[in-house]
């Protein structure tokens, strides 16, 4: 048998005090919100705040898991010759505690945005998919497969 082989990964839907929402401009996905892959021996929090670091500059408190997204489609890398594998993300919503607004190697643009202008800057639809069960969000957990 073939061990199977998965990304996790964690993003963060992070509000500031005013109720902005911060997103990231990447050159691949355009606008995106912060995140990416959990690395070997790391949790899921302590990765996800890494990352929401790394990509923007600001420090956060994780607050709830929101979203189970998983992508079991195969598709190639922006090499387009490695295979990606099947990937389980989770979301969670984060609220901004300090740092500065930056870039990086990774990140062209960092911004904040008022909540109903959010969708006016996302193209990909499936982050669109993810901004939108945030919206609608009951408290539930959002489970989408693409």
């Amino acid at each position: 048998m073939t061990m199977p082989t998965h990304i996790v990964a964690v993003g963060g839907i992070v509000e500031n005090e005013q109720g902005h929402i911060l997103l990231v401009k990447t050159q691949h996905e355009g606008w995106v919100f912060p995140g990416g892959q959990v690395e070997a021996g790391e949790n899921l929090i302590d990765a996800l705040c890494r990352e929401i670091k790394e990509e923007s500059g600001i420090d956060v408190e994780v607050s709830r898991l929101i979203g189970v997204y998983s992508n079991t489609g195969t598709y190639k890398w922006h090499d387009g010759v490695t295979d990606v594998p099947t990937k389980l993300m989770l979301e969670y919503t984060c609220t901004a505690v300090g740092g500065q607004l930056s870039t990086s190697e990774e990140i062209s643009d960092v911004r904040w945005l008022a909540k109903e202008h959010v969708l006016d800057l996302i193209a990909e639809p499936a982050i669109r998919t993810r901004y939108q069960a945030y919206l609608d969000a009951d408290g539930r957990i959002n489970y989408i497969q693409n």
